[in-house]
């Protein structure tokens, strides 16, 4: 029931804002009574560089859009805090000294940034949670469903080992790190549909999603397990199952395990072709961005009704009950489907994929 109403709310919202009349075809501001004007500036602080989306996506796309949004007269101030906390709390601490107009925030440590949020609100900044559910006064979340990629991730992986899947198949679970509170919802979710179905044999919280750190992680399940004795192994995100596959190939293993994965990177995408890995989750990114994008200057313009059409949905943090959210749907990401997804939302060209390398495995799938 509650994917439902999440799949509901993420269809008609622009359906019903067209409707109320609160948005014209293209999401123009020209037609406003804002609280503030179209030269306004949404502070974006985006946690890390290892995964390619937030360089390649989600920063081109929100200031892009930003500025469709403000007729050129908006911009994005934009901070990467590479994986630290410290750093983008300094990132963030910045952004309320220079008075940016709205901050889209995507926490490094969700626990850590809540005072940079809490100083942010006594400064009249509002604060969106990007991506990740930071703690304290935020006004708003938008991200996707995490417990349904952890779900889709689970199934798709259970679907790979095939029907005889059994309390005698031992996985390897690679969660994200510690500190993001989406891998703890990507892990709950894997598990509903893991537990009691297959044995978890080793499982690790990889400090900062770095690949490196999770390819250390899969030698030592090697070392602990066998090679020959890991029937599957769950990776939390695309970045993390390049470090695994490495990690087995280093092994000697030749036949490699179904892999999961997430984000749908070029390069996992690729992996999926030759099956070096077996699937990965496809989020829209511009569809997050975008809209996330919209929630910063409807806010900021004092667009109220726009708002609140945006985040129909609710979400509870470890500090604050009943935020509003949106939450956007998820696709399994195989072979099957590519064509489908990443290429046809213009995500990739299938000459970004398609390369001399990969040329015959797309052949043979159908992809030409």
């Amino acid at each position: 029931m509650r994917r439902i109403a999440i799949s509901m709310a993420a269809a008609t919202i622009s359906v019903t804002l067209a409707g109320c009349g609160v948005l014209n075809a293209t999401g123009s501001s020209d037609d406003a009574s804002p609280a503030k004007g179209n030269d306004i500036t949404v502070g974006l602080l985006l946690p890390e560089k290892a995964n390619t989306r937030y360089e390649n996506f989600d920063y081109p796309i929100i200031k892009t859009k930003v500025e469709s949004l403000t007729n050129d007269k908006g911009r994005v101030e934009y901070a990467n805090a590479e994986a630290s906390a410290e750093k983008q709390a300094s990132q963030m601490q910045q952004m309320i000294d220079d008075r940016v107009d709205v901050i889209l925030l995507d926490a490094v440590d969700s626990k850590a940034i809540a005072s940079g949020v809490k100083k942010a609100k006594e400064a009249g900044i509002p604060v969106i949670a990007y991506d990740r559910l930071a703690e304290g006064p935020i006004d708003a979340y938008i991200s996707f469903d995490n417990e349904l990629v952890g779900e889709v991730q689970g199934r798709t992986l259970l679907e790979a080992i095939g029907e005889d899947a059994s309390l005698s198949d031992k996985i390897v679970m690679m969660n994200g790190s510690s500190t993001d509170p989406n891998a703890k919802q990507f892990k709950a979710g894997a598990m509903s549909e893991l537990n009691g179905k297959v044995t978890i044999a080793e499982s690790f919280d990889t400090k900062d999603w770095k690949p490196e750190n999770a390819q250390a992680n899969m030698a030592d399940a090697i070392e602990k397990i066998g090679k020959g004795n890991i029937a599957a192994v769950y990776s939390a995100n695309d970045g993390m199952a390049g470090g695994i596959v490495k990690a087995l190939e280093a092994a000697g293993v030749t036949d490699l395990p179904p892999i999961t994965g997430q984000d749908a990177e070029l390069p996992a995408v690729q992996r999926i072709i030759s099956g070096e890995q077996y699937m990965s989750v496809y989020k829209s990114y511009p569809q997050e961005a975008e809209n996330a994008a919209e929630m910063a200057v409807a806010k900021v313009q004092g667009r109220d009704i726009q708002f609140a059409a945006l985040t129909r949905d609710k979400v509870d943090s470890p500090t604050h009950k009943g935020i509003p959210a949106q939450l956007v749907p998820v696709v399994a990401l195989t072979k099957e489907n590519i064509k489908d997804t990443v290429v046809a939302d213009d995500v990739y060209k299938l000459s970004d994929i398609c390369t001399a390398e990969y040329k015959a495995a797309c052949r043979a799938i159908g992809l030409k």
